[in-house]
């Protein structure tokens, strides 16, 4: 998880569309052997409400331009077992990405 969020923030840069985040995370976890288990999209805008325009997924071609904030959050869901999801809220700088959160990405164990 780390690999492929780490992937979509890499990705980030003005112009580029929305769904490469969203193909970059997902390629990672694809070529992991659980691209069946990415049952979401990548992320989602943030502005006014929490989810919102525009959408981190394959099919939006809407290009990033600087200012633009979003979540870069792909995960895993093994049915019956557990999930796991990195979430980072991303700012469009001129010349890439800026995580606005600076969370461990430690695995952390929740029972």
């Amino acid at each position: 998880m780390r690999a492929a969020q780490e992937a979509g923030f890499r990705a980030v840069r003005p112009g580029v569309p929305c769904q490469e985040v969203d193909r970059a995370a997902r390629a990672v976890i694809a070529d992991a052997g659980y691209g069946e288990y990415f049952i979401h999209r990548t992320g989602h805008g943030i502005g006014v409400t929490t989810h919102e325009p525009p959408y981190m997924i394959e099919g939006e071609d809407q290009p990033l331009v600087p200012g633009m904030c979003f979540s870069v959050e792909p995960g895993v869901y093994l049915p019956g077992r557990f999930g796991v999801r990195i979430e980072d809220i991303v700012t469009v700088t001129e010349d890439g990405g800026r995580r606005l959160n600076d969370t461990t990405r430690e695995m952390v164990i929740v029972d």
